[in-house]
Formats: structure tokens, sequence, C-alpha cells
């Protein structure tokens, strides 16, 4: 995908809780290579239409596309799933009857059958609970459709942080970091046990790039560090490398500069620059701070009550009267 080209549509969003709307049809599209910020008062739908676009939750209707593909959407005949788990089990249990009442088949041959049929059954369950890309791609020529899992949406490129910092405070900045790497490690339970070669080198390798990721975010020699005893600002940073960690296309922060003094936001505000100049990575910035808002981004998406009111550049957005009416209210009659 090409600089230009749209990394993520998401085309009429609506999520009900109820008979509440919190999100209201929303058109919205992230240009590959930019960064995008999506602002409202409280209230306004922000954080459910970010659910929604990493999977948390599922819409009541509208679709959402990464890099071409359809991620989330409404499910669709999702009760039809289980006869792709039993089907095979069921047919070699038909099979082995038959097979028996014509006599080609032992009695032995028959209870073996049924084995096999329950390690099918065992086999397809666990493919439901994993569910590879060609899992996801049958389900689909069958016309049975689940929305994208948060991890699924990880391993398609979309990595994110928190608005409440959610870092393992026990464990050390690099051991947060090698927690974000998971899902591009390829090393076996049976290469960890024995420790085999393969398992080693992936871990010295994992371990280079950790610290190389928390130099990227200006945390250079506190690997060893407990998360619980960095200070705020390096917190927040951690988490940004841990999102990292995941190579994302995409990255979403979510409030990142929430209790941030106003040296540590600048410097936050430079990092984010930084990571679309140097790493190449397309942001979508959901912030309060309408400093950073204007300060760093392509264009602003501007959401109220579940709807979609205003967007553009930032300083179109800064001049709408509808988004001064939003934050502001109108005045007195």
């Amino acid at each position: 995908m090409s600089e230009g080209q749209n990394i993520l549509v998401a085309a009429k969003v609506t999520r009900r809780f109820g008979g509440l709307v919190a999100v209201n049809e929303v058109d919205f599209t992230i240009p590959e290579g930019s960064i995008v910020s999506l602002i409202g008062p409280n209230g306004a739908g922000k954080t459910t239409f970010f659910n929604v676009l990493l999977g948390i939750i599922d819409p009541t209707g509208g679709t959402v596309e990464f890099r071409g593909r359809q991620m989330i959407a409404r499910p669709r005949r999702i009760g039809l799933e289980s006869l792709v788990w039993v089907a095979p089990s069921v047919v070699i249990v038909l099979a082995a009857l038959a097979l028996g009442s014509t006599g080609i088949l032992s009695g032995g041959g028959i209870a073996v059958a049924g084995v096999a049929a329950i390690g099918f059954l065992i086999g397809t369950l666990l493919l439901a609970i994993v569910r590879p890309l060609w899992y996801q791609k049958l389900l689909l020529r069958l016309g049975i459709f689940r929305s994208a899992r948060p991890n699924d949406m990880v391993q398609a490129g979309v990595a994110r942080t928190f608005q409440n910092i959610r870092l393992f405070k026990n464990m050390t900045a690099v051991e947060n970091v090698l927690i974000g790497m998971h899902t591009q490690m390829h090393s076996s339970l049976l290469d960890g046990f024995f420790s085999t070669r393969r398992a080693r080198r992936e871990e010295d390798l994992s371990d280079r790039r950790a610290q190389e990721l928390l130099t990227v975010v200006g945390l250079h020699g506190i690997g060893n560090e407990l998360a619980k005893n960095l200070p705020y600002g390096d917190q927040r940073r951690l988490e940004i490398a841990r999102a990292l960690a995941a190579k994302p296309r995409l990255l979403l922060l979510d409030e990142p500069a929430a209790g941030m003094n106003p040296r540590e936001t600048l410097d936050l505000t430079k990092l984010i620059s930084k990571l679309r100049s140097e790493l190449g990575l397309t942001v979508l910035l959901i912030e309060h701070d309408m400093k950073v808002v204007m300060g760093i981004s392509d264009r602003v998406t501007v959401l109220d009550a579940g709807r979609k009111i205003a967007e553009g550049t930032p300083e179109e957005v800064r001049r709408d009267p509808r988004v001064i009416e939003a934050y502001l209210g109108t005045p007195a009659a």
C-alpha cells in the first residue's frame, strides 16, 4: 500500500447499547503515513468508536477495513460455524458405520474411526479458538463472518496504548517490551522447553530489539528498571515502546498526553512526529490537549453525541462553528 491510500476505512459505523446510540453512522478514513486525531467533548463516543476499530466490541452496523481487508462488521450466520466444527467428525462416523455394515470394516476399525472423529472434533474446536487466516477465509466462503478480535488486529498490523496506563508494574522495562513481541515470536513450546538454538537466537534478537525500541522512545539505559519505579512520563513512553514491539503499521494512541506536564507533553509531541517520519508509522490519536492535536495532526475528525460533526485540517476544524458550539455550548438567548 503506497502513501496516499487509506490504510483504514470505516463506513457507517454504528454502535447501540440498548436505546442509547453511542456511535451513529460514522464514516472515517486514515490515509497511509498520516497523523489523524479524533476529538470531541466527554461522552462524544470517541472511546466506543476506538473500541470498535480495535475489535473489542462489535458494531451494530457498518464496516471497518484495514489495508483493503474487511476486519470489522456485524457478525453474519455465525450459528453455521458449529456445523464446520462437527462436519468432519460426522462424516468419519457415518463412513465407518456404512463400511462396518457391509463387512468391509471390523469392529476394531469402527472404534479407531470413532477415536479419529473425536480427534477431528477437538482439532476443529482448537482451530475455532486460534482462528488462523486460512480458517477465516474458509468461513467467509461459506458466508460466515465474525469480526476480528483484538489479537487479530494486532497480527494484522494495529497496535495501541491505553488512556489509563496498563503496564506490568512488577516487570522490568525490557520485559514489558518483550511481551509486546509475542505475535512476532516463532519458537515453539518445545523450542522453549529444550532451550534449542532457535529459541536462544530468537531470545537474543528480541532482547536487542527491545533495547533498541527503548532507545527510540527516549528510555535508553533503563531496561532493567521496574516499570512501577519509572516516572509517569517514562511509563507513557514505555507503553508506546511495547506497542511498537508488535511491528504495527497503524498505531492508536488513546490520550497519551493525559496527566503529563508541559515539558513531557512537548517531548511526546516530538516523539509522535518521529515515529511517523523515521519509522513510517500511521498514527490515530485520541487527545484532549488541543495543543498536541493542532500541533501534529494532518487531519482532525470531531465527534459529538456519537455523530461526526466536522473534519478537516486543524485550522479548518478550529474555526468550525459546530466544533465551537460542541465545546463551548450555545450562548443564552
